[in-house]
Order: structure tokens, then C-alpha cells, then sequence
């Protein structure tokens, strides 16, 4: 079996999953999101930076930006939709523009 693209499964294919599997994945999932958004977050020093006069590289938040952007399509468009990624990475979005446009409007 290759490498599956969505999270659809075909009833015939579905296994039983252990309920303390279940609860593992699902506090993984929440501090991963946490981590991401706290990630995101971290760029409102570099935002401050920019209104101080000291504009940060335009690339590294125009490249986490598209990079949010992707997985929250992927998220997005999923058979079913993938909140931890969507909410993880939508403020990705939203500092990164934020960052890039501080940087040349201070």
C-alpha cells in the first residue's frame, strides 16, 4: 500500500483503534497546535523591530507565511477537515503578512 494523500479510509479498510491510542494522539495534537501558534507568535518581537526602524529579512516570514498557508489549504480541503492543522497554522498567516508588511511601512 503507497502513501495515502487524504485521511479517507474505505470502510472495508477501517481497523479498530485503541481508545488509549485515541487519547494520546488527540493531547499530542493539542500541544502541537499550542507549539505551532506559540512559533507564530514569536514573531511579534520582529514586528516591534520593524516599528523601532530595525526591519528583520523580508524572507524567513514570507516563506513561514506560504508555508502556512499550504498546510492550512491541505488542512482545508481534506476529505474531512484537519482542525489541528488549520488552526495551527492560520496564524502563520496572519504574522507573516503582518511581519512583511511592518517591514516596509514603519
Amino acid at each position: 500500500m503507497g502513501m495515502r494523500v487524504d485521511n479517507y479510509v474505505d470502510p472495508k479498510e477501517k481497523k479498530e483503534v485503541d481508545d488509549k491510542r485515541i487519547k494520546m494522539l488527540k493531547l499530542f495534537s493539542k500541544v502541537a497546535t499550542a507549539t505551532c501558534i506559540l512559533m507564530y507568535v514569536s514573531y511579534i518581537p520582529q514586528i516591534i523591530s520593524n516599528f523601532s526602524g530595525n526591519p528583520v529579512n523580508p524572507v524567513q516570514p514570507a516563506v513561514a507565511m506560504i508555508n502556512a498557508t499550504l498546510w492550512t489549504g491541505y488542512g482545508w480541503l481534506k476529505t474531512y477537515k484537519d482542525w489541528p492543522i488549520i488552526i495551527s497554522n492560520v496564524p502563520g498567516i496572519f504574522f507573516g503578512l503582518l511581519t512583511i508588511i511592518t517591514i516596509y511601512v514603519h
